[in-house]
């Protein structure tokens, strides 16, 4: 039920595979190959139920995609350890500024335009991707309080939108580990056990999020 939240499918889930003993590469590109699945059943599911902004997707997605492969070229070389620190400290402080942003300012408010400028989500994706791939996760715990934090989107836009594009991001992280270290790196059991799981709860979450919101009025209907 991670993708509900828009985040923590991929922490948790290499986590789980580095306790478990396997190389923090395998990991990773584990959970990157098994997110295509998931990942593409959760963007249909919240496109059906009208949870996707399609110009925040092709915004984010894209540099996304980038980071994320040269992310996965470079885990390819050096050990995770040394990105755990860096990304924890990133967590760290996107949590604490959302905590004092909703506690002293309140939820945000929709005001002005209606969308996030490219020029902010083109560096959020690049280095959103980049630590989800060299950390095995961290698109959505980065992209998606970070855009919440916005207040232009309500949050099933924001987490509807972070998951679609979360698929240009695994699949440009397990073509960079397939090019970096070959199929050698996969484990195919564990990508089939994480798959069977994601694509199980995917539609599921998304049905909850698209009947917990009121319908947005059509324009030109409720003026």
């Amino acid at each position: 039920m991670a993708h509900s939240l828009g985040m923590a499918y991929g922490v948790t889930s290499s986590t789980l595979l580095l306790t478990a003993g396997l190389s923090p590469a395998t990991a990773s590109a584990s959970v990157h190959l098994a997110e295509l699945g998931t990942t593409a059943v959760s963007g249909v599911s919240h496109w059906r139920f009208g949870n996707v902004d399609w110009r925040t997707v092709r915004r984010i997605g894209v540099p996304g995609a980038v980071g994320a492969f040269l992310g996965a070229v470079v885990l390819s070389s050096i050990s995770a350890e040394l990105a755990r620190p860096w990304m924890a400290g990133i967590l760290l402080a996107l949590g604490i500024y959302i905590l004092c942003r909703f506690t002293l300012a309140g939820p945000p408010r929709r005001s002005g335009r209606r969308y996030v400028r490219g020029r902010f989500l083109v560096p959020l994706g690049l280095g959103a991707g980049f630590v989800d791939a060299t950390g095995g996760g961290g698109w959505g715990p980065v992209a998606t309080p970070t855009i919440l934090a916005s207040g232009r989107y309500e949050p099933r836009k924001v987490i509807g939108s972070v998951d679609t594009s979360e698929f240009l991001v695994a699949l440009a992280a397990s073509a960079g580990f397939l090019v970096a270290l070959g199929s050698q790196v996969l484990s195919l059991r564990i990508v089939a056990a994480l798959l069977i799981g994601g694509l199980a709860a995917a539609p599921l979450q998304t049905r909850f999020e698209g009947e917990s919101e009121e319908p947005e009025p059509q324009p030109g209907i409720a003026d």
